[in-house]
């Protein structure tokens, strides 16, 4: 199986330059100055750990979202796990979440003790399906837990419906959508809590890992910042046994600086993938995955027959796709503890099989969809 690091890939027998899947090297360039000067301000104040350079990314952050309260952790993976935990999810709960979605969303979940219960997923979008969220709920269920899966807000709407119906929290994956929006509201605004990760390759990335959970319930806030901050308000003041799960204060002030330009490389992104979808949308072995005017194409996602002969020919000719994901939740070795087997969640599984992921970022070179084209025009 053909399930190739795009980013390593180094020697290619074409005469175009290669388009990396996503290359972080232009905002490097383009923003050097500022970076360097919050390097410079966070330096001469030496405050790397809670210092003014996160608190004023927080705030940023929360306006920016539609909340009240931001608070920065270490990694989107803890931003699940003290949301969760903050609520009170414990062992013997259970939270129902989609099969189709990077293994991080389930170990938020699992970290806390209680169970991840998947659910099948929406065949044009791969985004969870709540007819699947409703036909899952038990006298143990505590929360349900959409992703926004590849940049676009699932169906939140319905989705608080069934939860305020049953008395559910409604929590958040808002890894990948940063900016999103899900009608006028952004993602991170709709649950009880969003999560959201800064790994480098997100829309908003940093330098580094990085996480961040919001809500407007400032009780809750208080204590997603507690639990992070070693269960401590004070220093040696520990009221409960919590974690070390803090956003660096260099992180925040790089952060800070891309923000600001957050919502003009999404537009560039939308750009991006409605040349794709002009370029091969007419292509009868190329099924185009459906997104709605608020999503921000944190990927570009397609699905084909032959996926890995598909991905050997692009990466031949230096176009670096990648695959996102190669296996639905239940069959990952760490998941197996599940008790689920293959056609469980057939949707999810299709998506494994044959989803992959093109190119995008906002200083895309505009001929890589035509390049593409080109390349898929034939069965592989």
């Amino acid at each position: 199986m053909l399930y190739i690091d795009s980013m390593l890939q180094n020697s290619f027998s074409h005469s175009h330059p290669p388009v990396p899947l996503v290359d972080l090297k232009p905002a490097i360039v383009r923003f050097k100055e500022p970076f360097m000067e919050a390097v410079e301000r966070v330096l001469s104040r030496g405050d790397f750990i809670k210092g003014e350079e996160l608190s004023l990314f927080e705030a940023e952050f929360a306006a920016f979202s539609g909340v009240a309260h931001a608070i920065g952790c270490a990694s989107g993976t803890d931003a699940l796990h003290l949301g969760l935990r903050a609520l009170g999810v414990q062992p013997g709960d259970e939270v129902i979440m989609p099969a189709m979605t990077f293994v991080a969303t389930a170990l938020g979940i699992t970290l806390t003790g209680a169970r991840p219960v998947l659910v099948d997923v929406d065949p044009e979008t791969g985004l969870i399906d709540p007819d699947a969220v409703r036909r899952a709920i038990t006298p143990r269920t505590r929360a349900i837990l959409p992703v926004h899966l590849f940049g676009q807000c699932a169906a939140m709407d319905v989705l608080a419906g069934i939860a305020t119906e049953r008395g559910l929290w409604l929590v958040e994956d808002a890894a990948q959508a940063h900016g999103a929006r899900h009608g006028e509201r952004r993602a991170g605004s709709m649950g009880v809590v969003g999560c959201f990760s800064f790994f480098p390759g997100k829309n908003l990335g940093a330098f580094g890992d990085g996480g961040l959970v919001t809500t407007n319930d400032p009780a809750l806030a208080d204590r997603i910042a507690l639990l992070g901050n070693w269960g401590s308000r004070r220093k040696y003041h520990h009221e409960e046994m919590g974690f070390n799960s803090r956003l660096d204060t260099l992180q925040a002030a790089f952060l800070r600086i891309k923000l600001r330009h957050l919502d003009e490389g999404n537009a560039a992104r939308r750009r991006h993938a409605q040349r794709y979808d002009e370029a091969l949308g007419d292509l009868p072995h190329i099924r185009l995955t459906r997104h709605d005017a608020g999503s921000i194409y944190h990927l570009y996602v397609i699905r084909t027959p032959a996926r890995d002969e598909v991905l050997a020919r692009l990466h031949a000719e230096g176009i670096q796709a990648g695959v996102h994901y190669p296996f639905a939740v239940h069959q990952l070795q760490a998941y197996r503890w599940l008790g689920h087997v293959t056609g469980d969640f057939p949707v999810a599984e299709d998506w494994a099989r044959h989803s992959l992921s093109l190119p995008i970022y906002p200083e895309l070179p505009e001929d890589t969809a035509q390049r593409v084209a080109r390349l898929l025009s034939t069965h592989p």
